[in-house]
């Protein structure tokens, strides 16, 4: 199979399992300290170059989009997390124009509801204009 070749499908860089600290929620508890979030990122990107080159000038650094995630974490204090996730969606697709597309998974990691539940979060999904 030609690594060159037409795809029917897009190439994806995971990231899972990333766990950072932030502000978030509506509770006055959850806006006098930071709690622990669960992250996972899949970005479309073209990864053909890289396949070929071999070099991480042809992708996306992994390393760098966790640390704009943490950042952006940590600098955000929303209430909701649709919004910390909306926010680190902007920020991830205007890191690397190769990156077309953003899916994030965002969990809290201890909820604070009244009934067992292991996490609570959102799931989005955005693309480059």
């Amino acid at each position: 199979m030609d690594p060159n070749g037409p795809r029917s499908y897009p190439d994806t860089i995971c990231l899972t399992g990333l766990t950072l600290t932030a502000v978030v929620g509506v509770l006055p508890e959850e806006r006098e300290r930071a709690q622990p979030l669960g992250v996972d990122l899949s970005l479309e990107v073209d990864l053909t170059a890289a396949g070929v080159s071999d070099s991480l000038d042809d992708t996306v650094d992994y390393s760098a989009v966790c640390d704009l995630v943490a950042d952006v974490a940590a600098e955000s204090r929303p209430l909701l997390l649709e919004k910390l996730a909306a926010d680190l969606a902007t920020a991830i697709l205007a890191f690397d124009q190769r990156i077309s597309a953003v899916r994030i998974s965002l969990d809290k990691l201890r909820p604070p509801v009244a009934h067992q539940v292991a996490t609570t979060g959102v799931c989005i999904t955005r693309r480059a204009r």
